[in-house]
């Protein structure tokens, strides 16, 4: 034990003459020696506790200052220490979880001289945990009086000022633990999401549904028009790529006799990055057979008005300066017919085939080559969707950009298929799904020659689903909702790296 302890000193010179510094980090180096110098265990293996600090605020805040004298409630609490004042041979200082901070107060009295002067030797943002009485101060405040303390762990970098020190928003991206130590409400957007995805499978279980994982590792990419990321796999010499969305899977398992599925699980597209983008993202999909794209709209409105009323309290949410009503019924309306609105394109106008390609190509000329439907939707984009705040379903778009949506009965060069639309984004996309392997198998070939003409997006042929789909796939409902996009409206975040842990950035210089 001596000889490691030494070994760890001779360590922790070392570093500290070969590594350029601060002079507080150098200060907060020297003093881990010291503590390590006065036989303290500097990295404990398991800690005993009583309470968090959240949940002595919670416990034990509305009680009187003399309640807290009659009941003597010890506690042994953990924390990281975000504030130090001292006053001679007493300090008080807060202990933060994430959720809440408490105070305590430490007396050279109390936990005998030698200790406090161990105690000079902690910093802000060092973990520690206190054994003590809780009490409560003139002022009113709930504190702990320390009768004994433990070194937990030694941060060994002063930490940012709350208001001054990390302002900067990427790093806040590149820094997740230090965003979340410095501005813990950060923590609350990802305790909802976790909400929000905890109460999707209730939601799902509660009516019969089975939660499955389908491959992340993929043959053929399909499902959806994206361009893949491509890997490689070494042993079996073949070229896979990362899903773009489970789609093809979970209908091979609709065909299979598992008649309602869906999986929470994380899509990746080599797509650019925006406001609304990451490249690596979540998405819930789920699939019932003996349904449509109407049972879908219907369990679209239910599903997020009950994480609403469920999570909030409410039926409306605040994003941004508008406020969104999510009480049903939401609106909907025809994708030609909010185009025409929104855009100024007269009915008549859609006939125009190359006119309507010439102006997707000057609104998006990276996007091209385009197809008249992709064109469509390059207008819509730009036009509708940013005008579009309250819940609306967008339905019957092309079905030349719908591969593996059924046509509709009613005009069959529009696709049974919608796009929920709030706040200006796309959260949901949904059909009824084409069941006919014939016209899948048409379709795939339109969408080959697409990709022949450089559209990387079309969808490949995927010709073993196609063979699923000779087996028998029953009339079916499917829906993809983004994850991250509903939680950007449920926290009133205004990008997607708000409410991603850690979103994908360009490497530092």
């Amino acid at each position: 034990m001596i000889e490691k302890k030494e070994q760890r000193e001779k360590e922790l010179e070392k570093k500290n003459s070969t590594s350029k510094k601060s002079d507080q980090e150098l200060a907060r180096q020297v003093k881990l020696q010291k503590l390590s110098q006065e036989g303290i265990d500097l990295f404990p293996h398991k800690i005993n506790i009583t309470h968090s600090v959240s949940e002595i605020i919670s416990a034990y805040s509305s009680l009187s200052k003399e309640d807290l004298e009659e009941k003597k409630i010890r506690v042994i609490v953990p924390g990281r220490i975000i504030s130090i004042r001292k006053m001679g041979r007493a300090s008080f200082f807060h202990l933060s979880d994430s959720r809440g901070k408490l105070q305590a107060y430490l007396r050279e009295d109390n936990v005998g001289k030698k200790n406090y002067q161990l105690f000079s030797l902690i910093d802000i943002g060092d973990i520690i945990a206190l054994d003590g009485v809780l009490f409560k101060t003139k002022t009113g405040e709930l504190t702990v009086l320390t009768e004994s303390f433990k070194f937990l762990a030694k941060c060994l970098h002063p930490l940012p000022e709350k208001w001054h020190g990390l302002q900067d928003i990427e790093l806040r991206y590149r820094k997740r633990h230090l965003d979340l130590i410095v501005n813990p409400e950060v923590a609350e957007v990802f305790r909802l999401r976790s909400a929000i995805i905890t109460y999707t499978r209730k939601f799902f279980d509660e009516r019969g549904y089975i939660e499955v994982e389908t491959p992340m590792m993929q043959p053929i990419p399909g499902g959806a028009l994206a361009r893949p990321f491509k890997t490689y796999h070494n042993a079996l010499r073949m070229e896979l790529y990362l899903r773009i969305a489970p789609e093809l899977y979970l209908k091979r398992l609709v065909v299979g006799g598992l008649d309602k599925v869906y999986e929470i699980n994380r899509n990746f597209r080599n797509e650019g990055i925006s406001s609304e983008h990451n490249p690596e993202f979540t998405m819930l999909e789920f699939y019932e057979a003996y349904c449509d794209y109407n049972d879908m709209m219907d369990m679209t409105e239910e599903l997020i008005n009950y994480l609403s009323r469920t999570l909030l309290g409410k039926e409306e949410i605040t994003y941004g300066e508008h406020i969104i009503s999510l009480q049903k019924p939401w609106k909907r309306i025809r994708f030609k017919e909010a185009l025409s609105y929104y855009s100024g394109i007269a009915p008549g106008k859609f006939d125009d085939r190359e006119g309507i390609i010439e102006l997707a190509s000057t609104l998006a000329p990276d996007k091209g080559p385009f197809s008249y439907g992709k064109a469509l939707d390059v207008i819509f984009d730009k036009y509708v969707k940013p005008n579009l705040i309250q819940p609306t379903f967008v339905i019957n778009p092309p079905k030349e950009v719908s591969p593996l949506a059924k046509a509709s009965p009613e005009n069959p060069d529009e696709a049974e298929r919608f796009e929920l639309i709030i706040a200006g984004m796309e959260i949901a996309n949904a059909f009824s799904e084409l069941t006919d392997p014939d016209e899948q198998r048409e379709r795939f070939e339109q969408q080959a020659e697409e990709r022949k003409r450089g559209d990387e997006e079309s969808h490949m042929i995927d010709t073993d689903y196609i063979n699923a789909l000779e087996y028998g796939l029953p009339p079916t409902g499917g829906e993809g909702i983004g994850i991250d996009r509903l939680v950007m409206i449920f926290a009133n975040r205004k990008t997607i790296r708000e409410v991603i842990l850690f979103p994908l950035l360009r490497p530092k210089e």
